[in-house]
């Protein structure tokens, strides 16, 4: 169940992607619609995913300096 889930999620972003290339190349308007859609969806995720950074939330080590075994010995 879960799998469909994420497959279907994938799908609507593969979507979105496609209408904003092709709302980007001057399609109809429901693409530029679709297009915009995306676009602010991306902004709201971006911004949600600075704030869970900046509060410590969404840090599951990787990336960090916190590791202790950062490849300089």
């Amino acid at each position: 169940m879960g799998l469909v889930v994420l497959l279907c999620i994938l799908v609507l972003v593969v979507f979105g992607c496609v209408c904003v290339v092709w709302a980007a190349r001057g399609g109809p308007r429901w693409v530029r619609g679709v297009a915009a859609v995306t676009t602010g969806l991306g902004e709201v995720v971006r911004v949600l995913a600075k704030s869970s950074k900046r509060s410590g939330r969404g840090n599951s080590g990787f990336g960090s300096d916190s590791g202790g075994d950062g490849g300089s010995d």
